[in-house]
């Protein structure tokens, strides 16, 4: 063994270091060996960079558990805090995509550019077969790794900060919010699906602003018909092919007005709920939901995802000389819901309640494409408040001009 010089010392044909650091069991200082280097510089490298943390408090004891390992467990223990579906969700990402790849890697071995040229390679091949992965499952990947790092700082003090925080994700071509149908395309929507089974689904979701695992979870007790609302108490979703049942997103539970249409569908769909009752006779299972196949079960969610798919299919293929509606899927009932409300004025606070956001800069995130409309017309709005007879004055001239 060498001699220490400076905190630095070689044993074998490896390097350590020492810091001294605040034992927070004892509020006072202790002796830190970090060994494992392959030459002085290094060691000399990583025991100034160990001094700067001490100093402020940041230092974390070297660990060599890998992010696999880190991974699974974080997992394991996250079930408890976690709707079912959004587990798996994480669990999903961390197995498909990033245990395979950097999985062997120390978690404190972690870089901002490793994280980066992980994104990359998974936007170029890391889909099925070595093919392009979307940019909006990148971003799934990304938030589950800042997700778990961002315990591993504050939780498991494992790292001093998260370097997902400042990892670049690639920009890729997804498609936006603003590409959802507009008030005339709901509208055709709509009429092509009036007698379908699922008429008052398609309408709900489009009046309400809820989510397709929302309604799928409502049931009859949740429909106030002397207010018009409707409670959401609960989400459906699927794990590993099963239908599971569990909290809203937001974990709150909320309550949505309806206006008197929508309520007539809903009561125009319990009516056909009780004529498909009566034909399975005891073969029906009384679940309480609201939407149900005709034997009482549960609707799985990816079954109303197909055959909205199909119906804008359909009359496309049956309406080919005049314009196509465009391709849409379920959750942009939401979308359409949340656009419209915004465009016609409604606070965003109001709006954000509707969605079940946590917080209205969630809404605003989601939907900034909307604002800078209504903000055109706010200085417009302002003046005729003030200066009403110069208002009458211009319409006065727009209709000289016409």
């Amino acid at each position: 063994m060498g001699r220490q010089k400076d905190g630095v010392i070689k044993r074998g044909t490896k390097w350590s270091y020492v810091v001294r650091v605040p034992d927070p069991s004892t509020g006072k200082s202790k002796q830190v060996w970090v060994g494992g280097f392959a030459n002085e510089q290094e060691a000399k490298e990583a025991r100034d960079q160990a001094r700067v943390e001490a100093r402020r408090g940041e230092y974390v004891d070297r660990s060599n558990v890998s992010l696999a390992d880190y991974l699974r467990e974080w997992l394991d223990t996250h079930a408890l805090e976690v709707r079912p579906a959004t587990l798996a969700g994480y669990r999903y990402q961390a197995e498909q995509y990033v245990i395979p790849r950097i999985g062997h890697m120390r978690v404190q071995a972690l870089r901002p550019m490793t994280l980066t040229k992980l994104y990359i390679d998974l936007l170029d091949h890391g889909g099925k077969n070595g093919r392009p992965l979307s940019r909006r499952t990148v971003d799934y990947v990304h938030a589950t790794v800042r997700k778990a790092l961002n315990d591993a700082v504050h939780i498991d003090g494992l790292l001093p900060s998260n370097p997902a925080m400042r990892a670049k994700r690639p920009k890729g071509k997804g498609r936006a919010v603003h590409d959802v149908w507009d008030a005339d395309q709901l509208r055709l929507f709509l009429d092509q699906v009036r007698d379908h089974q699922w008429f008052a689904l398609y309408r709900l979701a489009a009046y309400s602003g809820a989510r397709r695992g929302e309604l799928l979870a409502l049931k009859w007790a949740d429909v106030d018909w002397a207010n018009n609302l409707v409670r959401i108490r609960s989400s459906a979703g699927m794990v590993e092919n099963k239908r599971v049942e569990g909290a809203t997103k937001s974990g709150r539970e909320r309550r949505v007005s309806l206006d008197e249409r929508t309520v007539i569908a809903l009561r125009d769909h319990r009516k056909r709920q009780i004529r498909d009752q009566a034909v399975a006779g005891a073969a029906w299972e009384d679940s309480g939901l609201v939407f149900t196949n005709g034997l009482g079960r549960p609707i799985y969610p990816t079954s109303v995802y197909a055959r909205l798919v199909r119906t804008v299919r359909d009359y496309n293929a049956a309406n080919e000389q005049g314009p196509p509606l465009p391709y849409s899927r379920f959750h942009d009932l939401r979308h359409v819901h949340a656009t419209l409300l915004l465009k016609a004025g409604v606070p965003v606070h109001v709006v954000a309640a509707r969605l079940g956001h946590a917080d209205p800069s969630v809404t605003l995130r989601v939907y900034a494409h909307v604002i800078p409309e209504q903000a055109a017309e706010v200085a417009d709005r302002f003046a005729a408040l003030l200066e009403p007879e110069t208002a009458t004055e211009d319409e006065g001239d727009a209709d000289e001009g016409r």
